[in-house]
């Protein structure tokens, strides 16, 4: 009798990739789903769900991470402080002044599972403003979002 093999962690054998925003059309929504894609495995043969069998993922130029429509503009981030009253909202357009990168982190992070398995995945998310990176010793490889 055959058994269905079961990966964890460690014999996934995980990859890194490299996706550069000035390159894509994508915008950050669509953009954030394939490379939440990217970081459960699910584009992998070995996806096993309670796992982390995914891959590494370096966005570069995350302030040019695009968004349609009125969004940026419009849409907003609510967190609370903890105090009576504390809701407090940033619109997209400042938050991309004041840390661009926040804005794809939290797309992606919204569209991972909420458990310490998410966490995990989330914390092999690296991105960055500009197009230098310190993980060239990784040699991550350019990752096309389009056929994902």
């Amino acid at each position: 009798m055959k058994t269905t093999a079961s990966f964890n962690t460690e014999s996934a054998g995980q990859k890194w990739w490299v996706i550069d925003f000035a390159e894509t059309t994508l915008p950050v929504g669509r953009a954030a789903a394939r490379i939440a894609h990217v970081l459960r495995g699910k584009h992998k043969p070995q996806y096993t769900p309670h796992a982390d069998t995914g891959d590494f993922v370096v966005v570069l130029n995350a302030d040019k991470a695009a968004f349609t429509g009125r969004k940026e503009k419009q849409k907003e981030y609510f967190w609370h402080t903890g105090y009576m009253g504390g809701i407090k909202s940033i619109t997209a357009e400042k938050l991309r002044q004041k840390d661009a990168t926040q804005i794809v982190e939290k797309a992606v992070k919204g569209m991972l599972p909420k458990n310490p398995l998410g966490r995990a995945m989330f914390r092999k998310l690296k991105v960055y403003t500009g197009t230098e990176h310190p993980h060239t010793a990784q040699q991550p490889q350019p990752l096309d979002l389009t056929k994902i």
